[in-house]
């Protein structure tokens, strides 16, 4: 590695953004994120950046720039858009042992920007040490499919709890109850957006010292268009991802089934087309089948091909799934529009 990662500590400090144009404003909004004291030094700032000095949230320095203006600060960007003005500058911050990203000069930066998927506390960053900055945001994309976008509420619940984790649960079983936390049933209950299920397991693993075991598991119905795999949603590729048993039927199942989990147990329901009557014929043991494997606490996942109204299986799983007390959803698809058919007249309509 050239560039060693680290997450600087902003609590109570300052950062300092010398600029006031557009450059500067992305920074800000960057830093916006963050609890940093932020200090704007510029003679003129834009609408957007004297609107945050108005709001209080943001401080203005229209005066000289100094070796004094730096010190203290975490860090700083440089983002005047002026070449001279940026590499006098960074000259500055580093006679007052500031480290400094200069915008758009690798060579006069200390520090440089991460790609960062944020789902606060938890934070991922991801760099290139700018040498691929495509594949970077490629990265970013796929990490940002992998994370609930509120599973860093589920990291802030954790760490609350942890002093109380500590006191009821022995060091040697602590990381296999935090692993339990994040890779069982907490998890996957907070996901589902069941918050108070994931809060009332944990509280009870607590006043145990132990992982609670759920007996029971949960079924989604994931709905997936034809031969159109890129239009699954989020929720239906994580459910796909953690499914431990798959029930598929249709060109739908033939798709999705190359983004689902490797190791779940697949079953096919019905021919490959998908056929409505034998749907409807099968529907009884489908139902027991999807019951039966979630009775034993496994992730079940009933993968049918989308269609524009409810499908009649799918409510006859979540009839019983509902009688039986096991957690039940429905992912929806969502459907390609159809294209009008051409005029008569138009020249590729023959």
């Amino acid at each position: 590695m050239k560039a060693f990662p680290m997450f600087i500590r902003t609590t109570g400090r300052t950062v300092l953004i010398v600029g006031g144009g557009e450059q500067a404003a992305q920074k800000a909004r960057l830093l916006l994120r963050t609890d940093a004291r932020l200090l704007l030094a510029a003679p003129r700032l834009s609408p957007e950046l004297a609107a945050l000095v108005a709001e209080g949230r943001a401080a203005h320095h229209a005066g000289p720039l100094t070796p004094a203006l730096f010190a203290g600060a975490a860090f700083a960007f440089i983002a005047s858009g002026c070449a001279a003005l940026d590499a006098a500058a960074a000259a500055l911050a580093r006679a007052a042992r500031c480290p400094v990203n200069v915008v758009d000069r690798p060579d006069l930066c200390d520090l440089t920007t991460p790609a960062i998927v944020d789902r606060s506390p938890l934070v991922v960053a991801i760099g290139s040490e700018g040498t691929a900055p495509v594949l970077v945001r490629q990265i970013r994309c796929a990490v940002e499919t992998m994370l609930a976008p509120d599973l860093g509420d589920l990291a802030a619940l954790a760490g609350r709890l942890r002093g109380a984790v500590e006191r009821a649960v022995p060091r040697s079983g602590r990381r296999a109850f935090w692993r339990w936390v994040f890779q069982g049933p907490p998890r996957h209950f907070w996901e589902r957006g069941d918050r108070r299920s994931a809060a009332r397991l944990l509280e009870q693993a607590v006043e145990t010292g132990r992982p609670v075991r759920e007996e029971k598991g949960c079924i989604s119905v994931v709905a997936a268009p034809a031969a159109a795999r890129d239009l699954l949603t989020l929720r239906a590729l994580a459910r796909l991802q953690e499914a431990d048993v798959i029930l598929h039927a249709g060109k739908a199942g033939e798709e999705a089934l190359e983004l689902a989990r490797r190791d779940a147990v697949r079953i096919r329901i019905g021919p490959a087309g998908g056929d409505a009557p034998f749907l409807a014929r099968a529907a009884t043991p489908v139902v027991r089948a999807a019951l039966a494997e979630a009775g034993k606490g496994r992730r079940v996942v009933l993968l049918l091909e989308a269609a524009g109204g409810r499908h009649a299986l799918a409510e006859a799983v979540g009839a019983a799934a509902r009688a039986a007390g096991i957690a039940f959803e429905i992912v929806p698809a969502i459907l390609p529009e159809r294209s009008a058919a051409p005029a008569a007249d138009h020249p590729e309509a023959a």
